[in-house]
């Protein structure tokens, strides 16, 4: 995903899956791609990755054989086929599994945040990986049709819920989220929320409400949480964020009031920060200790794209593909 340069990567953003979504109500396309002998699996008990381990490497991939000695899942969703042509699917146990899948010495519960912040996997595995806890999460809670009320059934490889009641579809939902650095010249506002590491700051962000448009978000949020009214806005960067499904929209805005009023309810805390001030930040040398979000998240790469460009980031509009 060339971001400013080649060499930038925003992990989850990352995913390269052929989705195959035309084949997803062909049954036996997909028993085939199961039978297959290539085919592997992603793991979850409940909402936590299984990973196989051998020595101290992991592997979130297991084949066939592996799957049956772990028993019969509760659920399975094919997820397409990847670069080289392997078809992947992601299927899920009770939560209650995780106890006796913890003990075994060959396998590893270890939650998707921590995946990503130990760099575990390559970007595009981590995205695929992301995926498929999104579409899993999605299926744990909606097994009742929203119209009717009757349980509805998985159907389409997994990509669909149907309702037999009443006849109604239903598809995996996203949440669009925006998030953003207002700019005032050489500094920006950040913000942090009681939950985040002791001294990170990150970008605002919120979620999109209905018959709203992106900048039209980004300024009420920005608003809302720091008293800053904003004028133009500019699309960064997008990325999915399976926590548990949303859709990360990154944007710049520029700030036109000067003086901070925090949402309490929201934020710990909102700060003007100069470039510099970010640039320690991210080099983890800023003076009062105060640190940024890590590298597979992309609020950690519009802090990044200011420090290079400053409010030149201003004039980017949309221009940049994810890969």
């Amino acid at each position: 995903m060339p971001f400013l340069d080649s060499s930038s990567r925003i992990d989850f953003g990352l995913n390269p899956l052929d989705r195959q979504s035309g084949r997803r109500d062909d049954g036996d396309y997909v028993r085939a791609c199961r039978q297959h002998p290539s085919t592997r699996y992603f793991v979850f008990a409940g909402d936590v990755p299984v990973l196989a381990v051998q020595q101290d490497d992991f592997d979130p991939l297991f084949d066939a054989a592996q799957l049956e000695a772990l028993g019969q899942p509760v659920r399975e969703v094919f997820m397409g086929q990847d670069e080289s042509g392997v078809a992947l699917f992601a299927v899920a146990y009770p939560a209650a599994a995780a106890e006796s899948l913890d003990v075994r010495p060959d396998l590893a519960l270890i939650d998707l945040r921590s995946i990503a912040a130990r760099g575990l996997f390559a970007p595009s595995l981590l995205g695929e990986l992301g995926g498929a806890k999104a579409i899993l999460h999605w299926h744990d809670r909606h097994g009742f049709c929203a119209n009717c009320g009757a349980p509805s059934r998985m159907s389409a490889a997994g990509w669909r819920r149907d309702c037999d009641a009443c006849g109604a579809q239903h598809f995996p939902r996203v949440d669009p989220v925006v998030i953003m650095l207002a700019i005032d010249g050489d500094r920006c506002v950040l913000g942090r929320q009681q939950r985040f590491a002791p001294g990170m700051y990150s970008a605002l962000a919120g979620f999109l409400e209905p018959g709203e448009t992106i900048e039209d978000a980004v300024r009420r949020e920005v608003m809302e949480e720091a008293g800053i009214a904003c004028g133009e806005v500019r699309y960064f960067a997008s990325q999915p964020w399976p926590f548990p499904s949303s859709l990360m929209i990154g944007c710049f805005a520029r700030a036109i009031g000067s003086d901070i009023v925090v949402d309490r309810n929201e934020l710990e805390d909102a700060r003007w920060f100069t470039r510099a001030e970010i640039a320690a930040m991210i080099a983890g040398t800023h003076p009062e200790g105060l640190s940024s979000p890590k590298p597979f998240a992309i609020a950690y790469h519009l802090m990044k794209a200011f420090v290079e460009e400053g409010a030149g980031v201003l004039r980017h509009v949309g221009s940049r593909e994810l890969e």
